[in-house]
């Protein structure tokens, strides 16, 4: 959550900070200016700040920082994570349904290629652009653990034996997976531009369309009903080593979605201009029609369900969840008022309901190549 009373004017204390220099000082990699003062609270904004970005100190942004320690103490890598449970279920010929190995694909399939984009939306795009030090320092432990949940679907996909391309090319070769990816990448190429630079209403409005995008709707969204597919198989105590996991995914970007959420409310405070009426009306529009794709990639994952998860389940799912994020942003509703479908997904992202991670360490593991199956 926002800690508000961090919030400072959106005037800084020196406006020729943000006025007079020149526009490679956001980058922090300008000419050192040797007769620069030290950098204030009030000097610091999230966009269009021309104050030091290399000096961290003084923090203005706490919640910032706290989310970067949380994220450093959540630290996991998969190779730690048992996959024998996992690869004599896959083997075995009536182990798993037909319903069920196709969702467990197509699931795979779309979050091998997604956690990419979003890493490199990040390092490509969101972190030239949020001139805060605090903010970057929280954005370099996300890249990091966005490349972690890539080694994830690789660990998953070595430990299955799963065919590499299949899984991994899934986002140019099913419809439902690439419209959804399609739908996000438009969002974010006009600031991927090397020469896009904040600082206009339109820019701005770009920069956070692209942030809404990626946070609210692409990790908060979409990926939940990821998280519910191969948690609800979990429950049911099949493919115990991918859920868990997921489960260490789903905490992390349960964090990731609130830093994005603070820094998106705290553009707008800083910027409420920017926060028009109509530009309020696109963002429902957006998460909208983000659901609407996302129902359509559960018909397509689960055209016949299988016990306790089918596709018009998740898509009230999707329905309650994008409610909740209008009101995360402070719009209203775009669906009717739902019930939460799957009520257990909250107790998965209840970090202090979850195990302890390094109590359940594997000490010795096998992957898929180095077992035997003859």
């Amino acid at each position: 959550m926002l800690d508000w009373s961090d919030t400072k004017p959106a005037t800084p204390a020196n406006p020729a900070i943000l006025t007079n220099a020149p526009a490679s000082d956001a980058t922090g990699l300008g000419d050192i200016d040797r007769k620069g003062g030290r950098v204030s609270v009030d000097e610091k904004r999230m966009i269009n700040c021309r104050a030091d970005v290399n000096q961290l100190l003084p923090l203005k942004y706490k919640w910032a920082w706290e989310k970067y320690l949380s994220g450093c103490n959540n630290h996991w890598m998969p190779t730690e994570v048992s996959m024998q449970a996992d690869i004599a279920l896959w083997k075995s010929k009536d182990g798993l349904t037909e319903d069920e190995r196709r969702m467990l694909k197509r699931n795979l399939g779309f979050f091998a290629a997604s956690e990419s984009l979003v890493a490199n939306n990040i390092v490509l795009a969101i972190y030239r652009h949020l001139t805060n030090p605090e903010c970057r320092q929280y954005l370099l432990r996300q890249a990091f653990e966005e490349a972690i949940h890539t080694h994830t679907f690789q660990y998953i996909v070595e430990s299955l034996g799963l065919d590499e391309g299949e899984l991994f090319n899934m986002y140019r070769e099913v419809p439902s997976i690439t419209d959804k990816a399609a739908w996000a990448l438009k969002h974010t190429q006009s600031i991927e531009d090397p020469e896009f630079r904040t600082g206009t209403p339109e820019n701005d409005q770009a920069l956070l369309r692209d942030l809404i995008t990626f946070y609210v709707i692409f990790e908060g969204m979409w990926f939940y009903t990821g998280f519910a597919q191969i948690l609800s198989l979990g429950r049911r105590n099949k493919m115990v080593g991918i859920a868990e996991q997921y489960q260490y995914i789903l905490r992390d970007e349960s964090i990731h979605l609130n830093f994005g959420i603070d820094v998106i409310n705290q553009i707008k405070i800083e910027n409420p201009h920017l926060w028009t009426k109509a530009f309020q009306d696109e963002v429902r529009g957006m998460i909208r029609d983000a659901a609407e794709l996302e129902a359509a990639y559960g018909r397509d994952t689960m055209p016949r369900g299988f016990l306790g998860l089918n596709a018009a389940l998740c898509e009230q799912y999707m329905h309650f969840i994008a409610n909740r994020r209008c009101g995360q942003l402070g719009l209203t509703p775009v669906f009717a008022e739902t019930e939460n479908p799957f009520p257990w997904m909250s107790e998965a992202m209840d970090l202090k309901k979850e195990k302890n991670f390094f109590e359940t360490r594997v000490i010795e593991y096998q992957n898929g190549g180095a077992l035997s199956w003859e």
